[in-house]
């Protein structure tokens, strides 16, 4: 991936489900994340790596409620209005894929330039399952999307300003820089200076396995975390 990456039952949060169609109709489009949740193992090792980035750069962000550790498997704009039909759909996919059952192997860190910093992540190497993942949910959202969104689409605090325009760009075209052969399955650990990033990247990176323990929807903000959770998928029939 390059630099435009940077700058890449079961209920929904209540006041989105209570309040639904009021607040599709003053953010008509959202941008989401339909992720897997790490298991502890991973968490523990991206939040380490977190730790150290922090204690580089301080300006950085921490890993915590609001910045989930998470394997991103589709980024896409999507009508608010058909949240409920993405979560179901999104769901039976899940529930069918099984991915508590996979093991994943964790192998390198790697981290998308923006001189004079970085946003870092631990490398995910990609799977059959993955891949079949990601293709499965496209089709399902792929009714539901829109081709571009405005930083409202975004979860922010700061009212849209700590919105990338080429973030707006990188969910716009996530599935052809991001998908299919271009699929990067990775956790992100944070910012760093290219300075500390590369000395990282030339560690010896002792892999690791790891499996996922639940999926989620989320609405994406600044960076392309994962800052608001819309929906946890329910991964049993």
């Amino acid at each position: 991936m390059d630099r435009r990456t940077l700058v890449a039952g079961m209920a929904a949060v209540p006041a989105l489900a209570v309040t639904q169609g009021a607040f599709a109709r003053q953010n008509p489009v959202m941008a989401i994340d339909i992720a897997l949740e790490p298991d502890a193992t991973m968490v523990r090792h991206a939040k380490d790596a977190n730790a150290r980035l922090l204690k580089s750069f301080p300006k950085g962000f921490a890993l915590d409620e609001t910045h989930h550790p998470h394997v991103s498997v589709l980024q896409q704009f999507v009508r608010t209005d058909a949240l409920d039909k993405i979560f179901a759909a999104t769901n039976a996919i899940m529930v069918k894929g099984k991915p508590t059952a996979w093991m994943l192997k964790a192998f390198k860190y790697y981290y998308i330039p923006d001189p004079p910093l970085g946003l870092a992540g631990i490398v995910v190497e990609p799977t059959g399952d993955l891949h079949r993942l990601q293709d499965e949910l496209i089709t399902a959202v792929r009714p539901y999307t829109v081709k571009t969104g405005t930083p409202a689409a975004f979860f922010s605090e700061a009212g849209g300003h700590d919105i990338q325009k080429s973030l707006i760009e990188y969910v716009a075209h996530f599935i052809e820089i991001a998908a299919g052969k271009r699929f990067n399955p990775h956790v992100t650990i944070g910012v760093g200076t290219e300075k500390y990033l590369n000395k990282m990247l030339v560690e010896p990176f002792p892999s690791f396995t790891f499996s996922p323990a639940g999926a989620s929807v989320y609405q994406l903000g600044t960076f392309g975390t994962a800052r608001k959770e819309l929906k946890v998928l329910m991964l049993t029939p």
